[in-house]
């Protein structure tokens, strides 16, 4: 057999295949002395070690087995598998209603490259449909892939071509819009386009997966059906995240683009509303909403886009013992606002207040947030806080602290007046800011205490 029936292989497990005459994409049985198993057999990521050999297991999953473990192995059939989904032309039904589907890249449009082991963003919008073929039920689907990136090199100029591409989409007569995101900074995303698309006519559904397409835990199809039913089909017209309402597949949640945030690296209910409730549950049947107030969906085409956005803003976490030196490299290289993640009600320490002095009176915007993510930064409770004010801090209410730096970067791409400034980033839009928090908005609950687990086992089965 020649070195392309061996893709990647290496030292001992090529060695192996070689010795039982089985081939990479090879169907075989392999008797170990750890039992028999069955699968094909994947090629290998250039930079894996040299002592496994890859099965795909009836199941879906991978699995890694030891050279030094087989027994045996025999190759009981072979075809080649191409693991690229064909784009399929989608089908159209006068009764449904027509929904964009922007690609801008992530895991929900993404494959597994096998030759380096990574998820890459590879699938075309029309190959997702093409794989879920229950979206031709749901809308009538089209499709445009703006960006192929992982989502955290989305930035300013994605934000800003996204947010135009809407306003055409919404004034084109569309009835929902459906957005194909990473989920590592879809929040990041969502607070953007809440500002610079305001009052939209139609839902906005940002949407992404946790799981890859071919992994058979992927959340992805769900996801998109979930997606493309609350926004054409959905009467909240807002711009939402619509993912994984629990670790099982009875619903989806419907998240505002201004309380939304990623608080798991891979759960698939990753995305919480902090310091509120979802705005809704999605499922096949249609959206269900769980506040009473929202933006609903209107028949005119009227959207205002304002696609603004200053690059010289920053988020800076507090951490004990923070250097004002960092603060001053801020004002040096020219930097216009600042957002601070501050401990407790909004603080910091003393040695840093001569930098945010010297900020101030450079018209640099600073603002304060908490880092607790539930709460207010209330600074007169405390004297530093009443400290940080006198020096031009201004309180940034209950804003998450991602959403106000997407806020004031907001702001200044459309004024230099910091007065300006401060009457847009502390007038609330889609509850960035909101009066109070409802009682049973904060729900952190710890595994290990009787009555979690007690309610876990009732309601977690």
């Amino acid at each position: 057999m020649s070195d392309d029936f061996f893709q990647g292989y290496k030292g001992k497990a090529l060695k192996t295949l070689k010795k039982y005459q089985v081939r990479v994409w090879g169907h075989v049985h392999v008797n170990t002395t750890r039992g028999v198993f069955h699968g094909t057999i994947l090629p290998r990521a250039e930079n894996d070690d040299s002592n496994h050999i890859v099965l795909k297991i009836p199941s879906g999953y991978n699995l890694g087995i030891n050279v030094a473990n087989i027994i045996e192995m025999t190759e009981t059939d072979y075809k080649k598998v191409s693991y690229k989904i064909a784009e399929k032309k989608f089908p159209f039904s006068p009764e449904l209603p027509n929904v964009k589907l922007f690609g801008t890249g992530g895991t929900i449009a993404s494959r597994l490259d096998y030759r380096t082991g990574a998820v890459i963003p590879a699938f075309s919008p029309g190959e997702l449909y093409g794989s879920v073929p229950e979206l031709a039920s749901i809308c009538n689907l089209s499709t445009e892939k703006l960006f192929s990136i992982f989502s955290e090199n989305m930035g300013p100029d994605q934000y800003r071509k996204l947010a135009i591409a809407i306003g055409k989409e919404i004034e084109s007569g569309i009835d929902g819009i459906v957005i194909a995101h990473g989920t590592d900074t879809m929040h990041y995303t969502a607070a953007v386009l809440t500002f610079m698309v305001q009052n939209p006519p139609i839902p906005i559904v940002l949407v992404g997966s946790q799981r890859s397409s071919d992994r058979p835990s992927s959340d992805a199809a769900l996801n998109l059906m979930y997606a493309t039913t609350a926004a054409g089909h959905g009467n909240i017209a807002e711009v939402m995240v619509c993912m994984f309402g629990s670790t099982s597949d009875k619903y989806g949640f419907l998240h505002r683009g201004t309380r939304v945030r990623k608080m798991h690296s891979s759960c698939r209910s990753t995305f919480r509303t902090l310091s509120d409730h979802p705005l809704a549950t999605v499922t096949l049947d249609g959206v269900k909403p769980l506040k009473s107030k929202y933006n609903q969906r209107r028949k005119d085409k009227k959207v205002k886009i304002l696609p603004f956005f200053e690059e010289k803003v920053a988020l800076v976490y507090y951490y004990p013992n923070m250097q004002p030196d960092i603060i001053e490299m801020m004002i040096e290289r020219g930097y216009r606002g600042i957002i601070i993640a501050g401990t407790g009600l909004g603080h910091i320490n003393k040695p840093l207040y001569p930098a945010i002095e010297k900020a101030v009176k450079n018209n640099i915007a600073v603002y304060m947030t908490v880092q607790t993510l539930w709460g207010y930064a209330n600074m007169f409770v405390y004297e530093t806080g009443r400290d940080l004010i006198a020096k031009g801090v201004i309180p940034a209410e209950n804003m998450l602290p991602e959403v106000a730096y997407i806020k004031l970067g907001w702001a200044l791409g459309q004024t230099s007046d910091l007065e300006e400034v401060k009457r847009i980033m502390l007038a609330p839009v889609n509850d960035d800011i909101t009066l109070r928090e409802p009682y049973n908005g904060y729900l952190v609950y710890q595994g290990g205490v009787p009555e979690v687990e007690e309610f876990i086992r009732k309601v977690h089965k």
